[in-house]
Parts: structure tokens; C-alpha cells; sequence
């Protein structure tokens, strides 16, 4: 697909990758609006291609007690007002059927999450919205296998569908990123890396996951070594904090930087 496809994205003819970032959840109007604000205006100097991210729920968690999220209605209106304040696309991610509709309504790119990627009826709802489609590949599944999601969107009649890659499952409680992975994927749609979800560590005793945040730059440049489209991150201005994922998400303050070293590896990248 094109990115141009995408309403309200910028900045495509920048040869950059294109970055989906934001919060885990949606917890509130103004965190997501300080995040959204935070990363437009560091997007806008280094000219990345960006797309604002943003649960409006969050129906996988490892405990009953785990924030899933501030209302359906009220958190997708949210991701619309961080839409029109800031004239940007977003993506939020669905989990049954009717959710696809009824987020279509609100967001540019609907997005399946890793542990429901082979649900056919979910993926084919989401594919007939004719919004743009982000496959999360399973931490379960080869890349090999991703052909076949992707078909099941093009068999619906959507040409707009990319893969994410979020890193396999090592052992019970580890996560890691297979490389070689990336240019398989690419062959069947445009492929991008989800640095922070690939950092998890799963299946805590806790009941809640842990992460390696330590650990984003080094998986950040990798893939832009091997030519990921994209980039996928979850950051927050106060990841300890966070209702979810702050195991694993970058601090918001560390952004910047982080995209500017990678848009330099980026330019020796597309020089070779």
C-alpha cells in the first residue's frame, strides 16, 4: 500500500521510516493530548510520516483487576479530537467484530493484535471498514505465515493492510526479535517493528508483564538496519505510572533523541 493512502499523513516523500507512537490506553483527554503534542512537534522537525496510537480499550490483560480502559465511546472520541486538534491520523487497535465498525468511525488504521491475527472474521470486519489494516504478527506464527493474513484482507477487497512484527516468544517469560523475519515480511506488505511490545517479558508470577526498556535503541536500530517501513512505539511521559504497558514503554523525554539518531542510521541506510 501507499502511505498516502492514509488521510492527514505528512511528510511522505521524506524517504523516512513512518512512525505509529503514543500511549498504551487512552487514560484521559489530556495525557493523550500532551503525548499527541509532544511527538507532532518532534515528528514535524525530523519530517517522519506519523501516526498518532492509542488503545481505546484494552481487552488482553493477565488479570481481572488490570485497567482496560475509560469507556469505549469516550476513549475513541478522544483519538478524534487528537485527530482534529492536530490534523494527524490514528490507530487504535480491535478486538471483536463490532468493534471494527464502531472504530472505524473515529480512526484512520484499525489494527489486530498479535494474539487475534488468525481470527478470520475479526481480520475480514476489519478488512470491509476499507480502512487501512495493521496486522500484529503472532508471537506464535513465522513470518512465512503472515502471507496468509494479509491475503484474507485482500480477499476481502482491501489492498491497505501492513504487517507488524512485536517479536516471538523465547521460553515463557521472553521475547525476542528475529531479523530474518523482516525482509520475508516485506514481501508480502510493508512491514514494521514494534520496539516496545518486542521488549515484553510475559507471564510474570505478579500477573503483570514486565519489559526491557533499556533495551529500545538497540532494537530500534536494528530494524532500521534491515529496512523496517516502520517503527512502533508506545511512549508515555510517565511510563511508571502508565495504566498499561509501562513495563516496556519509552519515556517520552527520550524520544527525540532516539528518532534523531535513527533517521541518521536511516540516511546511511538509503545511501548503500
Amino acid at each position: 500500500m501507499n502511505l498516502n493512502e492514509i488521510p492527514k499523513i505528512k511528510h511522505t516523500s521524506s524517504n523516512n521510516f513512518f512512525l505509529l507512537a503514543g500511549p498504551c490506553a487512552i487514560e484521559g483527554e489530556d495525557m493523550a493530548l500532551r503525548i499527541a503534542e509532544k511527538v507532532i512537534a518532534i515528528t514535524e522537525t525530523l519530517e517522519i510520516p506519523y501516526i498518532f496510537k492509542g488503545s481505546f480499550k484494552k481487552a488482553n490483560r493477565s488479570r481481572i483487576d488490570s485497567f482496560t480502559g475509560i469507556g469505549d465511546e469516550k476513549a475513541l472520541k478522544i483519538l478524534q479530537k487528537v485527530s482534529n486538534t492536530f490534523d494527524v491520523p490514528t490507530v487504535t487497535d480491535i478486538h471483536e467484530i463490532s468493534d471494527a465498525a464502531m472504530a472505524a468511525e473515529y480512526v484512520d488504521v484499525l489494527q489486530i493484535p498479535a494474539f487475534l491475527v488468525r481470527q478470520t472474521d475479526l481480520v475480514v470486519a476489519a478488512a470491509k471498514t476499507n480502512k487501512v489494516v495493521n496486522l500484529k504478527k503472532g508471537q506464535f506464527m513465522s513470518p512465512e505465515a503472515m502471507k496468509h493474513a494479509v491475503q484474507k484482507v485482500k480477499d476481502a477487497g482491501n489492498e491497505k493492510v501492513w504487517i507488524t512484527d512485536r517479536g516471538t516468544m523465547f521460553g515463557y517469560q521472553d521475547m525476542i526479535v528475529d531479523f530474518r523475519g523482516i525482509p520475508t515480511m516485506r514481501q508480502y506488505a510493508p512491514t514494521v517493528l514494534d520496539v516496545t511490545h518486542s521488549l515484553q517479558q510475559p507471564n510474570q508470577t505478579v500477573g503483570v508483564t514486565g519489559g526491557r526498556p533499556d533495551m529500545i535503541e538497540t532494537i530500534a536500530r536494528a530494524g532500521i538496519v534491515n529496512n523496517v517501513d516502520g517503527l512502533f512505539i508506545e511512549t508515555h511521559f510517565d511510563p511508571a505510572n502508565a495504566k498499561s504497558d509501562g513495563a516496556n514503554m519509552l519515556h517520552l523525554d527520550n524520544l527525540e533523541k532516539l528518532l534523531t539518531n535513527l533517521i541518521t542510521i536511516r540516511k546511511v541506510v538509503n545511501s548503500l
